[in-house]
């Protein structure tokens, strides 16, 4: 690339604004609409002092074939610049350039030499190698403290927005809307999914390869899916490599959005400008009419340009000094998300683009609900307090298109905040951390856990209560993308991230693990067994409990990562899913499959409030109540009372020795039916509702160490042949 003079750069087109039929445009809606035979452009920039929009040929180009001058006095309105071009087909590439001060002592960071992607571009152009070191909007040679404006220009090396406004056939789409009772969410990466060779579908690693997996998710139970980020990010951002195997390292997870509108064109199976855009609705349609509903984990706290020293892409150029929330020394950036710089999300301009954004995906692509990484920067004003009622997070639970989706907090940020349980108002769910970790420690048998462990099955209400949520606020989870998978939670004590290339200082080091007695794979047939009966009790646990049960994708068939705990930047099989393991473990899957469709056979375990007294009564394992306080207890169980005559017996014994548990009265005409036991050898470790075989002892039930196991009671006269004729043990 070659340095070129700011007036050569403004001047080098001269064919373009003269020929066309162009007009003053409108400032609403922000990004692009066609309208009379032409698309109208428009952005916000308070700060600039000019705006320039260029149109491409083809997304390689360097120079534009056409540019038009955005004039201050007929293409603004207020701090929206416009214009309305004639002519633009489906498929054209465009950008800005925006000018201004360029002053980072006073936040103003605008280039004129740098191309800008629209923010609210809903696709842009691939490029297989961007290098974000040539979006620099800085001279790397000067002095850092000084850090001079580039003159060099980079549109050969930056991305095009793409215009698409290809008509596009819902055939009736619906939103399945199912109660928060009964939604199941799998939490999965579109590319992780299916790109192994063994995931027998045609198109691995897009969305048509995870369409081609609905019938699997129908068949496991699942009803949402929670899509980790498919807004457009760079998957070559990392410059690190592998140092054991010395191959690039990847920004797998992608969350680090370049703008908030465009699907991830990578994952399209389609080649063709704007053509994600298609395919992405094809997905959200076809899972629709499997009744499953599309979540999408989205990113509003921070963007990929990161601190001082990262790219100019698209905010920066177009006004950082809105944007982003800057420190008293307006050269650096907040830092709450970990990441280098912090959206400026409660300020009203910035406000409305997240708002704009959320609606576009809700109303044009029908996505049916978001999960907020890192929600709590959301929560912050300007100087990063941390608000009593913030307005964005109020006008997205209020705003009247927003409505009817999910909304989703991740409760927490990277500066200290920790919201699980006051995190705005009823409208908001959250992902619950604390149900995470303290369902771990009850099953790593630490002390002091029994009535914690008892609070999170019934619905965290000592968390949820005194904001006025109830249990379909708590998104219950286990495993997620952000630590060990199931797999690897039973089979490693130490996170092992060295691969990252942060010499293993990445990932947290809280994973309430254990290893059963070995620090990974193992052939040993006594620790394998351990391990599988433990991944069995935290899946039981988490389709028994009240609130909404999130199962982390992989999970049903032991998908490993090597006992790495942070895999954001391992585009490779550390991450993708091996297809193989659901052969190697049939029986897991089969009791993930019978454990969901266990939850569903049983509704009151999802009732969308929490229990009464006249629902659940406690017991010790030899009856009474359980010694609450003793933090040496590991044993209780719980009866859960679904009418006069039927009720769920759910015992736990996280001890290290068995147990026989007392059992209580039966009502009369009523038996005893066996329907889980973790400690059980399959197919025997849990029976499909209908077939749940007569318990022979109406007054014990021995149950083995680390185990967990659910007893029926049942009419005499509701009771199946099946079951009336089987005896159990």
């Amino acid at each position: 690339m070659k340095k070129m003079p700011r007036r050569e750069l403004r001047n080098r087109i001269s064919k373009a604004s003269g020929r066309m039929n162009v007009r003053a445009g409108a400032p609403m809606p922000l990004g692009t609409q066609e309208s009379g035979g032409g698309v109208n452009f428009a952005i916000f920039s308070r700060n600039a002092s000019s705006v320039r929009l260029e149109l491409y040929d083809h997304p390689k180009d360097a120079a534009p074939s056409r540019a038009i001058d955005l004039n201050s006095t007929h293409n603004r309105t207020g701090d929206v610049w416009h214009v309305w071009v004639k002519g633009i087909a489906t498929g054209q590439c465009y950008a800005y350039r925006v000018d201004g001060d360029y002053e980072p002592g006073s936040g103003h960071r605008f280039n004129f030499h740098r191309l800008l992607l629209d923010p609210f571009a809903t696709a842009i152009s691939r490029l297989p190698r961007w290098d974000f070191a040539a979006a620099r909007g800085y001279d790397p040679s000067s002095p850092e403290q000084d850090l001079d404006l580039s003159k060099v220009d980079n549109s050969g090396s930056m991305p095009k927005c793409v215009f698409f406004n290809e008509p596009f056939e819902w055939k009736g789409d619906q939103l399945p809307r199912h109660p928060w009772s009964k939604i199941v969410i799998y939490e999965v990466h579109v590319r992780g999914f299916t790109i192994h060779p063994k995931s027998g579908v045609d198109h691995p690693g897009t969305y048509r390869g995870l369409m081609e997996k609905i019938p699997y998710l129908k068949t496991l139970g699942i009803t949402a899916v929670e899509l980790m980020p498919v807004q457009e990010f760079n998957e070559n951002s990392i410059t690190r490599i592998n140092p054991r195997t010395k191959q690039a390292l990847k920004n797998y997870w992608g969350y680090d959005p370049v703008i908030f509108c465009a699907p991830k064109a990578s994952y399209s199976s389609s080649r063709g400008l704007g053509k994600q855009k298609r395919e992405f609705k094809e997905m959200v349609r076809a899972f629709h009419k499997a009744g499953i509903e599309v979540i999408l984990d989205v990113v509003f706290n921070h963007t990929a340009e990161g601190d001082e020293l990262g790219p100019t892409l698209c905010f920066r150029g177009m006004d950082n000094a809105i944007f982003y929330t800057l420190a008293d020394d307006k050269r650096h950036y907040k830092d709450y998300t970990g990441t280098g710089n912090t959206i400026n999300a409660n300020n009203p301009a910035v406000r409305e683009q997240i708002l704009a954004a959320l609606r576009y995906w809700r109303v044009e692509l029908h996505v049916d609900g978001f999960r907020f990484d890192l929600a709590s920067v959301l929560d912050r004003d300007g100087d990063g307090r941390l608000l009593a009622n913030a307005p964005v997070l109020e006008q997205i639970a209020e705003d009247p298109i927003l409505r009817d989706v999910r909304i989703v907090a991740e409760a927490w940020d990277a500066a200290g905040a920790y919201q699980v349980g006051s995190f705005s108002e009823r409208r908001w769910a959250e992902w619950n951390g604390r149900y995470r970790d303290d369902v771990r420690r009850y099953w790593c048998g630490d002390d002091g856990m029994l009535g914690l462990f008892a609070s999170r099955i019934c619905g965290s209400a000592d968390i949820y209560t005194k904001s006025g949520k109830g249990p379909e606020c708590s998104i219950n989870f286990v495993t997620c993308h952000d630590g060990f998978t199931l797999n690897d939670l039973v089979s490693y004590r130490l996170k092992h991230n060295e691969p990252n290339g942060e010499n293993n200082r990445d990932g947290t080091d809280a994973n309430f693990s254990q290893n059963c007695g070995t620090e990974g794979e193992t052939a040993d047939l006594k620790i394998e067994t351990l391990r599988k009966r433990q991944i069995k009790n935290f899946l039981l646990t988490l389709l028994i409990s009240r609130g909404v049960p999130m199962l982390l994708g992989g999970d049903e068939f032991r998908r490993t990562q090597g006992g790495n705990n942070n895999a954001y930047c391992q585009d490779n099989e550390t991450s993708w899913f091996d297809w193989s393991c659901l052969d190697r473990h049939k029986e897991l899957f089969r009791f993930t499959r019978g454990m969901i469709a266990f939850r569903k056979a049983h509704p009151i375990l999802g009732t969308e409030q929490f229990y009464t007294d006249n629902e659940i009564q406690w017991f010790g394992s030899q009856g009474g109540l359980p010694n609450w306080a003793d933090p040496k207890e590991k044993r209780f169980a719980c009866l859960i009372h679904e009418s006069d005559q039927n009720a769920l017996f759910l015992m736990f014994n996280a001890g290290a020795t068995a147990v026989d548990f007392r059992l209580p009265a039966l009502p009369p005409a009523a038996r005893w039916h066996l329907s889980v036991d973790t400690s059980g050898l399959a197919p025997r470790d849990l029976f499909a509702t209908g077939e749940e075989p007569l318990w022979k002892d109406p007054k014990s039930y021995h149950l083995g160490p680390q185990s967990s196991a659910i007893l029926l009671i049942r009419a005499i006269n509701r009771g199946s042949r099946h079951a009336a004729s089987t005896k159990a043990k």
